[in-house]
């Protein structure tokens, strides 16, 4: 599988996961510091995410300090249902459920022996059509939608 994986910095836990998917078998295409090229998270989830939808990549996988920056950020790029996972039952959960293609992870919080479990779990698991997600799915793909109808240059958005 070719996977887009990125991250705003370089630690001893990306580099961890990067060899253990080159372990697995996968292709990685690196983003952001991983290529030595600074980024912010932002801009790095947004190539992680557009690598993914466009086809580039199958899947992705985004690193920051909580894994949340990310994880918001990707989620604004159409077609790409990111999911922040600190366990294997959560990614599990992500995968089977929710049909998540971007897995976000948390710097300081996931452990090079966590991120192993996660990303294992991430991979052994895969969306299972079913009623009740199909329909969970295609809510999320219509709210989707109902939004990119909305010019983003006429929009202004407050809060």
């Amino acid at each position: 599988m070719k996977l887009a994986v990125g991250s705003d910095e370089r630690t001893h836990l990306t580099d961890a996961v990067v060899a253990l998917l080159k372990e697995m078998g996968h292709e990685v295409i690196l983003f952001g510091p991983l290529t030595d090229a600074d980024a912010y998270w932002p801009a790095v989830a947004r190539q992680v995410a557009e690598a993914v939808a466009s086809g580039e990549a199958d899947e992705g996988i985004l690193f920051c300090w909580t894994g949340t920056g990310v994880s918001l950020a990707a989620n604004k790029v159409p077609g790409i249902r990111a999911a922040l996972c600190d366990d294997a039952e959560t990614a599990r959960g992500a995968r089977l459920w929710n049909k998540a293609n971007v897995l976000c992870l948390s710097i300081r919080r996931t452990s090079e022996v966590m991120a192993k479990e996660i990303v294992e779990s991430w991979f052994t698991h895969s969306y299972q059509p079913n009623e009740v997600d199909d329909t969970c799915m295609a809510q999320v793909a219509a709210l989707e939608a109902d939004y990119l109808q909305t010019d983003p240059a006429t929009t202004a958005v407050t809060g």
